[in-house]
Formats: C-alpha cells, structure tokens, sequence
C-alpha cells in the first residue's frame, strides 16, 4: 500500500495518478470525504486526518510500504514557523507510531541553506525526519514552473509578466509538478536504508525573460517582463493581506542572489521533461 497525503493538490495529484497508472494500491489521506470522492472513484482507499491529528494520521499511515509526505506550506507563518512545527511534531509522532516501511517527503531546493527564509519550513522538517528510525528521501524540487499562473492575467490583458526573480536574464532552477510527481513514485518504489536527498529541475534553467516569451509564443503577442523593485515588495505584500512578509521576501531574496540552489553537484541533480511553454500553454488554457 503506497500513501499519499496531499493528493488534492498538483504534486500529490501526478504522484497518485502515477501510481495507479502502474496499477498499485494507493491510500489518499484527505480532510473530509468530499475532497477524496474523485479518488475514491478512481479505487483509492480514503483515510480521513489532517495534518495535526497524531492519532488518524498514524493510521492512515499504518500498513504503508511507503508513504509520500507534502505537509501544507504555510505563506505567511507567524514569527518562528510555529504553524510548521506544528505540524512537524505530528507528523513524527504519527511516523514513530504506525512506523511505515520508508518515507518519500517533499522538501524543497534550497533546504540546506542557513538564512531563515519561507523555505525553513521544509528545512525543519527535514531535521525532525532524520532523526526518525525509518528510511527517508527527501526529494528536493525546483522552483514549480506552475507558479507562473500568477502571471496569465497580466501576460494576457497587458502583455507584461511582473516578475520578483530578477535580474531579467538571472536564470533559476525550475520544474514542473507533472515530473515531481513521476519521480516520486518511482522513488516510492525504491528501496534504500537511512537518509538520501534526490534533487530535481526541468530540462533547462529559466531567466524570468524565458517565461516572457513563452508567454509571447503561447498567446501569440509580444509578452514582456517588468521588474517589481525589491524596495516596493514590503509595502505590496502587506497591501495583499499578507502579516508578516519577511520570510517570502527572504526567499525571494535568496534565489534572486544564489544561495538558495541546489547542495548536490549538477551532474547528479534530476532532470525532468516538461518544458515551461508546456506548463504555461496548459495554465492559459484554463
């Protein structure tokens, strides 16, 4: 039995649709039943927990051959990430409970780093797995090329992609979540002992000028990039709701300046196959 948690999102979604391509029993942890119906129907077994419910996350954990951790990200945490450790906590509680045969966790480029930046929620956890007795990989994906659909409104309407990865011609690792979910369940599947990191990009590196133009072949205009001044990023992300915006600005500051990146060497880092122009014909055609 393979479990998936996060099956409703993009990454859980292609990892189950992988499995039960290959023909294995897939147990989706969902909230309620109604986000697991369509999983259901397509021959899921449904375990109903949440990510802070020790006592039904073991047991949708028991039995397990292998088990695929996505814990939700949390984009505004409260100083210190105590929403994360939340959720860290019962995670291992549950895994030290119901002990599942090893764990593929969705982690992040640039789990390594030392700054505090949006990413430290994926780097504490991974702290807190490691210290567990069952073996575990984390699987460390690029930037998704799916967060380019913030930007098919503007590219449409406008032709401007408004870009905080910057300068224009930076290039970062990106990838998309169709080849994380392909690489994880082949990972789910393999057998290994003790901790092992697999790092994954797409087939080439994006500079924000890419995604302009693969704006500009998809809608068929002229699509260009506009740069968001790192000195404005404070005051628009509080004007959007968000409480405490240092942490994504971090972030942003550590792709933008290169410490966050992958910690293997290139030779060995995954590559997928999906190109961004395909990622983003599919968004705008939503």
């Amino acid at each position: 039995m393979y479990v998936i948690t996060g099956i409703t999102g993009q990454v859980g979604g292609a990892l189950g649709h992988a499995l039960l391509q290959q023909g294995k029993a897939v147990r989706a942890v969902v909230r309620d039943e109604q986000k697991g119906a369509a999983w259901a129907a397509r021959g899921c077994e449904i375990a109903l927990a949440t990510m802070t419910d020790a006592d039904a996350l073991a047991r949708a954990f028991e039995g397990a051959e292998a088990v695929f951790l996505l814990p939700p990200s949390e984009f505004d945490p409260e100083p210190g990430f105590p929403e994360a450790r939340e959720v860290i906590d019962t995670i291992v509680a549950a895994v030290a409970r119901a002990r599942p045969g090893r764990i593929v966790c969705l982690s992040t480029v640039g789990a390594q780093a030392t700054q505090t930046n949006l990413l430290t929620q994926r780097t504490l956890l991974e702290e807190a797995l490691r210290q567990q007795p069952v073996p575990v990989t984390f699987l460390r994906p690029a930037w998704f090329m799916e967060n380019c659909a913030w930007d098919v409104a503007s590219a449409r309407d406008e032709g401007v992609v408004r870009s905080f990865l910057q300068p224009a011609e930076h290039a970062i690792p990106m990838v998309a979540t169709d080849d994380i979910g392909r690489l994880a369940a082949q990972l789910m599947q393999e057998k290994w002992q003790g901790v092992r990191v697999v790092e994954l990009e797409g087939p080439a590196r994006v500079r924000p000028v890419d995604i302009a133009a693969a704006f500009s072949e998809v809608l068929g205009k002229l699509v260009r990039v506009e740069i968001v001044l790192r000195d404005t990023w404070e005051a628009l992300f509080t004007s959007q709701g968000m409480r405490h915006p240092l942490p994504r600005m971090q972030m942003l500051d550590g792709f933008n300046e290169g410490w966050i990146d992958f910690e293997g060497r290139r030779e060995n880092i995954v590559k997928g196959t999906t190109p961004l122009v395909e990622v983003i014909r599919k968004l705008s055609a939503v």
